[in-house]
């Protein structure tokens, strides 16, 4: 039986990347999956994946899964997402806020109204989506949610700086910052009903992806200096899947926390440096 049998989960950002990953893991460890991004078919999105194709992989492997076109920004659409998967598996009892948006803009020159947006994605959204599904983990008594960050949250630090070219990720770093602490915050409150774990992942090592290639943060998709998307998928299916009392409040690094439960050797810790942002994951 794997380690989310019968449990409906909704994985935000699912057409491509890490939530593909996480999508198509946590289908192989039998959750009924969600899978939820605006790009529902290819040729949808200049990037490469689709919902479609994630959810056509985890049904020709035996898993179970829908593809819902939602654009989490929107509050109405966020309920309509949860409504839509209750329709379609029941209570959601796991939720992966993965989706994330930054177009690596220098402050100066970064639209406000871009910048508000990357926020409704980034930060509101999984406030949103967190409050719709808490109920049924109450309910069940039993839930985790799981917030994917990034280094980028950890700022560069006093100056001087020597390297003074910017790569334009403070918004992305900003909204990061913020879900870290939306996280501990929610899960000192979710310790009251039971069995509900809280967390926030980032990868060790940048993860090439479409997104990470678009934005030049590694070389290719087998660029040596990134870490496996699978990482990631492990690391999520974890803090999915352990009682909460060993992970609740969770704020952790992929390799990290893989190595600290023995799901791998060798990990690394805290996340790689780029030059010029700090720390930086999409």
């Amino acid at each position: 039986m794997g380690k989310l049998a019968g449990r409906t989960a909704v994985v935000t950002g699912a057409s491509r990347g890490i939530g593909q990953a996480i999508a198509e893991l946590f289908a192989a460890e039998g959750a009924n999956v969600v899978c939820t991004a605006r790009t529902l078919n290819d040729g949808d999105h200049m990037l490469e994946g689709s919902l479609s194709n994630t959810v056509e992989r985890i049904r020709q492997a035996g898993g179970s899964a829908v593809a819902i076109a939602s654009d989490v920004s929107l509050e109405e659409s966020c309920e309509e997402l949860i409504a839509k998967s209750r329709e379609a598996f029941g209570p959601v009892t796991v939720l992966v806020n993965n989706a994330a948006l930054n177009y690596y803009i220098p402050t100066e020159t970064y639209p406000t109204s871009r910048w508000v947006r990357c926020f409704a994605v980034n930060v509101h959204a999984p406030f949103i989506l967190s409050k719709l599904v808490l109920p049924d983990m109450k309910s069940a008594g039993a839930g985790a949610i799981v917030n994917i960050s990034s280094g980028s949250a950890i700022g560069p630090g006093r100056g001087p700086y020597a390297n003074h070219k910017a790569l334009g990720g403070v918004m992305y770093g900003t909204t990061k910052a913020a879900l870290e602490r939306f996280t501990q915050g929610l899960a000192q409150e979710a310790a009251q009903y039971g069995n509900i774990a809280v967390s926030a992942l980032s990868p060790s090592q940048v993860v090439p992806t479409a997104a990470t290639v678009y934005f030049k943060l590694v070389d290719s998709m087998d660029d040596p200096k990134g870490e496996p998307v699978e990482y990631m998928a492990r690391a999520s299916l974890l803090l999915a899947s352990e009682p909460a009392a060993k992970v609740n409040g969770r704020v952790c690094y992929s390799q990290e926390i893989l190595g600290e439960f023995g799901w791998i050797d060798n990990p690394k810790g805290r996340g790689v440096q780029l030059p010029g942002s700090g720390y930086s994951q999409v």
